[in-house]
């Protein structure tokens, strides 16, 4: 083994003892910190098998732990991620949960312009008042995965919406799930499991948009995810796009379930993890934004709606 392997290894032992002293000091570990625990926990199995190993078996080990310690290495799904997958759904509150959606999908639109990502719908559907019932759209950008991570689960706003006439506050929810882009060799799709179709995309386009069938459809049999995708002006562009959001999709998956086996494993309830639970809340009488994972609220909320997220996600990357 070489000086430089064995001192990665026990930097790596120390950082999973340091971690596993951190659990009874912690009971909601963010979802990299958790995935991070995982990585370390298999890499120290392999480190302490090493050295009862024989020379045959030392190579096999060796090769793997490298692998592990690789530039991927230290960030949940591996690597600074500069793509990512950003989907939101009204919820509860009929026409106004539909108009929260779509400010919602304004606020991170803005944000990105900010940061200088750029944004590429892939799927969209809306009401007559100009909600979004669905949104699907690409994210490209340093780090954009990071620093958008947190802002999945269920978010909800208090307000007296603009077609109220007696004044009463509405309580609505949209959903909001950010999901990391998947590399090759992260997920795999076989071509058997997916079923095809295609229609018109309709809407604006031009005429060959309207009238040829370039909008696609995917699913996937084995888990009954279906995917849609009809802005790109080919049939071949939209299936790469919704192939795209699917194996975003499975790695996303993957992703939880590795975090499922850890928290089980540590006996800890992470409450970030639970994707049903109310994660934010947006109250207008109060001009507050309450985030209820770290308890934490900022004032401002129309400016922060504008696009301003950086006080939000600042705070998310110190936990």
């Amino acid at each position: 083994m070489t000086p430089e392997l064995q001192k990665k290894l026990d930097e790596v032992v120390k950082e999973y003892d340091d971690m596993e002293t951190d659990v009874a000091e912690s009971f909601k570990w963010p979802r990299e910190k958790i995935a991070r625990l995982g990585e370390l926990s298999k890499i120290k199995v392999m480190a302490e098998e090493l050295k009862s190993a024989d020379e045959a078996r030392k190579e096999s080990i060796e090769a793997k732990i490298k692998e592990l310690l690789g530039p991927s290495a230290g960030r949940a799904g591996g690597g600074e991620r500069n793509k990512a997958i950003l989907e939101i759904r009204a919820g509860v509150g009929g026409e106004e949960a539909a108009l929260f959606a779509a400010d919602l999908f304004h606020m991170y639109q803005s944000y990105a312009a900010k940061r200088g990502w750029s944004v590429s719908l892939l799927d969209e559907s809306k009401n007559d008042l100009g909600g979004i019932k669905e949104i699907v759209a690409e994210l490209r950008g340093k780090d954009v995965y990071h620093a958008l991570k947190y802002e999945f689960g269920v978010h909800r706003i208090q307000r007296i919406p603009a077609t109220e006439k007696s004044g009463r506050i509405h309580t609505s929810t949209a959903s909001v799930a950010v999901l990391p882009v998947a590399e090759a060799k992260e997920v795999e799709v076989r071509e058997a499991d997916l079923e095809v179709s295609f229609s018109r995309a309709g809407g604006p386009g031009g005429q060959n948009v309207n009238k040829v069938e370039t909008a696609v459809r995917i699913l996937h049999k084995p888990t009954g995810i279906v995917i849609s995708s009809r802005q790109e002006r080919t049939q071949l562009a939209n299936r790469e796009r919704a192939l795209e959001v699917l194996k975003a999709k499975l790695l996303d998956e993957k992703l939880r379930k590795e975090e499922e086996a850890v928290r089980k494993e540590r006996k800890e309830q992470i409450g970030t993890a639970d994707r049903s639970e109310k994660i934010r809340t947006y109250n207008f009488l109060q001009d507050r934004i309450t985030d209820h994972r770290i308890n934490k609220s900022w004032h401002n909320i129309k400016n922060i709606m504008q696009g301003n997220l950086d006080p939000i996600v600042d705070e998310f990357q110190k936990a």
